[in-house]
C-alpha cells in the first residue's frame, strides 16, 4: 500500500516517539498537527488552480488566496485549542474572536514574511503551520526548475531551507535542501554552507550523536549557522522533516557551540 507523505510523516512521528521517549511530547504535538495538515491540503488540492500556481515564483500577498484561506481559519484554531499547550491555546482562542481582520492581518503579515521568517510567538507559529499545506499545494501542482545546486533559497517560494537530506546516488549521496514553507526540495552543493556560502571544508564543521547516526549537524565557523541534514543512504526509513524534529540533542549540542539554526522549523524550534 502506498502511503501519502501526510501518512508517512504520521507514521514516522509514531515511530520516533516510540524509539525517542525525550521528543515524545514534541512528536505527539508534531502528530496531530500534520493530521490537521493532511486535511487542509486535500481542501487546497481542490480548489488550488493550476495556472495561478505556475505563474508563481515569490511570495507575495497578491497571490496569497484569502478567499479560500479565511474560512478554513477558525476552524483549524479551533482543532488547536483542543490539544496544543497553554501558549498556543490561548493565541488560537484570540485569534480565532478576534475577527476576521485580526485573522487576515496575521495571516498576511507571515505570508510577506515567508522569505525570512522567524517566530515571534505562537500566533507567528499558527499562521505559518497554517499556511505551509497551502504553500506546499501550490508547489506541488506548480512547473518550477529545480535549481543549480548553488541556491540557498527555495527555487519555488525564495523560503529558507529548514532541513538537508543526502539521497542516494552512485557509490555514494546527493545534498539536497528541503524548503521550511512549501517543502520543495532541490540540489544543493555538500561541501557549501547554504547560509553564507563558505565552501572552505576547514570552516565546515560537522557534528554526529550515537543515537542518531544518520542525521548529523552541518555547522559553519564563519557564519556561526547550522542545518542539519539526514543521510537516507545510512537509514531509508527516515521521513526528514519528521527527523529533524525528533532529535533535539543536536540542536542542543549546536546551541553549546554558539551555532544559531538556519531556520526554525514548523514548531519554532
Amino acid at each position: 500500500m502506498i502511503r501519502s507523505k501526510w501518512e508517512q510523516r504520521i507514521r514516522r512521528a509514531d515511530e520516533l516517539a516510540v524509539a525517542h521517549p525525550f521528543a515524545d511530547e514534541v512528536l505527539q504535538f508534531y502528530r496531530r498537527i500534520a493530521s490537521l495538515q493532511k486535511v487542509l491540503y486535500s481542501q487546497f488540492e481542490e480548489a488550488c488552480d493550476r495556472a495561478a500556481s505556475e505563474r508563481m515564483s515569490n511570495l507575495r500577498h497578491e497571490e496569497l488566496n484569502l478567499h479560500l484561506l479565511l474560512p478554513k481559519f477558525p476552524g483549524f484554531l479551533s482543532e488547536i485549542e483542543t490539544f496544543a499547550t497553554a501558549p498556543f491555546v490561548e493565541s488560537a482562542r484570540r485569534l480565532r474572536t478576534g475577527g476576521e481582520g485580526r485573522r487576515q492581518e496575521a495571516l498576511t503579515s507571515c505570508w510577506q514574511k515567508a522569505t525570512d521568517f522567524i517566530p515571534v510567538g505562537p500566533e507567528s507559529v499558527l499562521a505559518w503551520i497554517f499556511l505551509q499545506p497551502y504553500a506546499e499545494c501550490l508547489a506541488d501542482q506548480a512547473e518550477r526548475s529545480l535549481g543549480s545546486g548553488a541556491q540557498a533559497i527555495c527555487p519555488f517560494c525564495s523560503a529558507k531551507p529548514v532541513v538537508g537530506v543526502l539521497r542516494p546516488e552512485g557509490d555514494g549521496g546527493k545534498r539536497f535542501l528541503i524548503c521550511s514553507l512549501c517543502s520543495t526540495e532541490w540540489p544543493f552543493g555538500r561541501i557549501l554552507c547554504p547560509a553564507c556560502s563558505e565552501e572552505n571544508v576547514e570552516k565546515l564543521a560537522v557534528y554526529t550523536a550515537s543515537q542518531f547516526p544518520y542525521v548529523r549537524v552541518e555547522a559553519c565557523d564563519t557564519c556561526q549557522r547550522y542545518i542539519k541534514t539526514v543521510d537516507l543512504t545510512k537509514n531509508g526509513h527516515a521521513v526528514p522533516l519528521v527527523d529533524e524534529l525528533a532529535t533535539i540533542p543536536l540542536n542542543l549540542w549546536a546551541e553549546e557551540h554558539r551555532y544559531a539554526k538556519l531556520q526554525p522549523n514548523l514548531l519554532g524550534i
